[in-house]
């Protein structure tokens, strides 16, 4: 598995950041973020598509949209 690494939070200091990541050979994503606790959002996600219990959900800033936009157009042949 040849997991590529496209970015993390531009405003992040350090390097515990929201991050995208994209395998190479699966065009699968990997988001590594905040995991969301709130049982308030949850139960609200949840009743358009409740996480099984091997899934989480985490959140990333809407500032890092460039990034995320990147992990997609990777290995896209134009």
């Amino acid at each position: 598995m040849a997991v590529q690494f496209h970015g993390k939070d531009p405003e992040c200091p350090g390097n515990n950041c929201p991050a995208v990541f994209r395998d190479d050979a699966s065009g699968d994503f990997y988001f590594q973020g905040e995991t969301v606790i709130d049982p308030e959002m949850l139960v609200k996600m949840s009743a358009d598509c409740a996480p099984s219990d091997s899934e989480s959900v985490v959140r990333l800033p809407a500032r890092m949209v460039e990034t995320i936009l990147e992990a997609c157009r990777a290995g896209v042949v134009r």
